[in-house]
């Protein structure tokens, strides 16, 4: 008998194979059995997973964007100023007080004029009492040099720097400010620049490092001579001091860029606003053309109402200045109504002009101009006429002499050609008053119509403007027409003037001869003698 193979386990081969391959197909069904209970799990957790993902993305999101929504602005306008009309008469700012050589004008506040060793500086009357801000600046610093002095500061503090050292305000400030240097104080030419110093009412300046040394932020960036107004927007807003710039390059407001940023900035929380500047060996313009404030708030506070911001003595005080007005207003009317009887019940008229009555001013207005244009071609006109009736006399007396004193047939050529000229002359005085009674119409015809320009609609006003304008053009036809032949007329004058008989010579020829014998006689005698001179003078030597 033949052996069997045996297999590992010393079962035979044909078993063995059996076995295993029954055992491979039961772990071939476990396995596939198992798996689809595993690809769902997979799948769940992936689910799971990117859900919660998701959650997470949308939390960031939203608290990013709450982070990132712009604060509320409400403009102050007791804490700001602008033009045009930013002085009152008496030269004094609404709301604000200047001091040192500042000359506040109707568009601007000059801090200090391009002269040497000049300080000025503006501050806020009231006190600002809110947290957050934004100041937005408007200025031009404008100088003939290619440098300039010293510069312009940007101030909030405790109290107002009325005077001092630092671009024309008070050292050691208690708060912020924001310095426009224009001068390279230690030659390290990196100047004109724009730097933020804070001083808790102890530091001393450092004048000599240009505050570089102090500062807590700065940009390079020149701010003199530029085209349009620099802006500066400075805002301060949960711990963080903002500064952008605008060069002035060009005319767009909101052409701002980055300047500088202090994070974690603790300032007073309340304090007064001022704007102040220097000169010194240098000088420049230092104008400030505006500062606008405007209070922020965080989106999801409410700011207080305006009226819970004035204290009850303040509006007491306004109150009284108030009936105060209009008591005197009223004691006005009764007086104008007491010296102006016939007036009572009328309507006052308003203070602000319609548009009719604008039209009806410039129609008026117009006519005055051309009135006196005018008036002012009509003595030209009389000045003319003056010297063209003397021309003609002296032409007339001219021919009566030559008439008297010349032979008979110079006297005929000439009377003619004179007579020609005189009716020249003649004819143009002709012309000469008829422009002037032509003046004289369209004088009256303008007196016409101011005096019926209340009373007439557009269409007449437009018809009497056309018929002035036709008449003021053949006016001036005339004119040129008369100046043409007053032009030409002196050539033909020229040209037609008798010529004049020659004079009989008063010196003959033998006279003549005489008298050319006679100075050569005395020529020979004069050199004789001076040679008898200077042979005499030769003995001597």
């Amino acid at each position: 008998m033949r052996n069997r193979p045996v297999g590992p386990t010393g079962i035979p081969a044909c078993m063995w194979s059996q076995r295993y391959v029954s055992s491979d197909t039961r772990n071939m069904a476990v396995y596939t059995a198992q798996r689809p209970a595993a690809n769902a799990t997979v799948l769940l957790l992936t689910f799971l997973t990117t859900l919660l993902f998701h959650c997470c993305v949308c939390d960031i999101v939203a608290g990013g964007s709450t982070s990132e929504e712009p604060p509320h602005r409400r403009f102050e306008y007791k804490y700001s100023f602008k033009g045009p009309h930013l002085a009152q008469p008496d030269g004094s700012i609404p709301f604000w007080i200047h001091t040192g050589n500042a000359i506040p004008s109707a568009d601007q506040v000059r801090i200090t004029p391009s002269l040497r060793s000049q300080r000025g500086s503006v501050w806020t009357k009231n006190r600002v009492n809110f947290e957050h801000w934004e100041a937005e600046v408007t200025f031009r610093v404008s100088g003939r040099g290619r440098m300039g002095a010293d510069g312009l500061a940007v101030w909030f503090t405790v109290s107002q720097g009325l005077d001092g050292p630092v671009y024309g305000a008070a050292d050691q400030w208690n708060g912020v400010g924001v310095f426009f240097d224009s001068f390279d104080n230690d030659g390290k030419k990196n100047n004109p620049a724009i730097l933020v110093v804070g001083n808790n009412g102890k530091l001393v300046y450092d004048h000599q490092n240009d505050g570089t040394t102090q500062a807590l932020g700065t940009c390079l960036r020149d701010f003199r001579n530029k085209p349009y107004p620099v802006r500066a927007k400075i805002t301060y807003y949960k711990k963080t001091l903002t500064v952008m710039i605008n060069n002035g390059f060009t005319p767009d407001k909101e052409d701002y860029e980055f300047c500088t940023k202090v994070d974690n900035m603790i300032i007073p929380k309340e304090g007064f606003f001022g704007i102040s500047a220097a000169t010194g060996g240098l000088a420049d313009d230092h104008d400030v053309l505006s500062f606008l404030l405007f209070r922020l708030t965080e989106p999801g506070q409410q700011p207080p109402p305006p009226d819970s911001e004035i204290p009850k003595e303040e509006k007491d005080k306004y109150q009284e200045e108030f009936q105060n007005f209009q008591q005197e207003l009223n004691k006005k009317k009764e007086e104008f109504q007491k010296e102006h009887p016939d007036v009572q019940g009328e309507p006052v008229e308003d203070l602000y002009e319609s548009v009719n009555d604008r039209e009806i001013r410039q129609v008026f207005e117009g006519q005055n101009r051309i009135h006196l244009e005018i008036k002012q071609l009509h003595r030209q006109l009389a000045m003319i006429l003056d010297e063209q009736r003397r021309y003609v006399s002296v032409i007339s007396d001219e021919i009566a002499k030559r008439g008297a004193n010349a032979e008979s047939g110079l006297v005929d050529s000439a009377g003619q050609q004179l007579g020609s000229v005189i009716a020249t002359q003649q004819e143009l005085l002709r012309n000469l008053n008829d422009l002037r009674n032509s003046f004289f119409e369209s004088l009256k015809q303008i007196g016409s119509a101011q005096a019926n320009a209340v009373g007439m609609g557009t269409y007449e006003t437009i018809q009497h403007f056309n018929d002035i304008k036709e008449h003021l053009h053949t006016v001036k036809r005339d004119m040129e027409h008369l100046v043409q032949r007053n032009a030409q007329n002196p050539a033909e004058k020229v040209m037609k003037c008798p010529e004049v008989p020659p004079m009989p010579s008063c010196l003959s020829t033998v006279h003549f001869a005489i008298f050319i014998v006679v100075q050569s006689v005395l020529f020979f005698c004069y050199i004789m003698y001076k040679s008898q001179q200077e042979a005499a003078a030769k003995k001597f030597f």
